[in-house]
């Protein structure tokens, strides 16, 4: 089933409902949806390329993008091993309350001040 565009105020449910986030990118900017997963109390699994692994930290299994045993390993350790489960449900907790929007504004100002002097 393709469930298609789905509005953003949908998808604190759909992160909800998941028993895992898995993110397989191969080419990201930033990687928003790895914490908008980990504000919801869902497990990630996501690729360890590019920016994904500066986002996700420690909070997430991370994962050879390419690696599809891997994947499939990843999905089934978080499914089947409860503690495991409970352990990236708080990492990603705490890791998600590192970033905000308003944190975001404060260094981007901050490097504009250091770049004016």
């Amino acid at each position: 089933m393709k469930l298609g565009y789905v509005e953003a105020d949908d998808m604190p449910a759909l992160y909800n409902l998941a028993s895992v986030y898995i993110y397989p990118s191969v080419y990201e900017g930033f990687g928003l949806p790895v914490l908008e997963a980990m504000q919801c109390g869902c497990p990630v699994i996501a690729s360890n390329a590019t920016s994904i692994p500066e986002v996700a930290g420690d909070a997430a299994m991370l994962v050879e993008p390419m690696d599809v045993q891997a994947w499939a390993d990843g999905i089934y350790q978080v499914i089947m091993n409860r503690r495991l489960r409970e352990e990236m449900i708080k990492k990603g907790f705490a890791r998600a309350k590192q970033f905000s929007w308003d944190k975001c504004a404060e260094r981007i100002l901050e490097t504009i001040r250091n770049y004016q002097q």
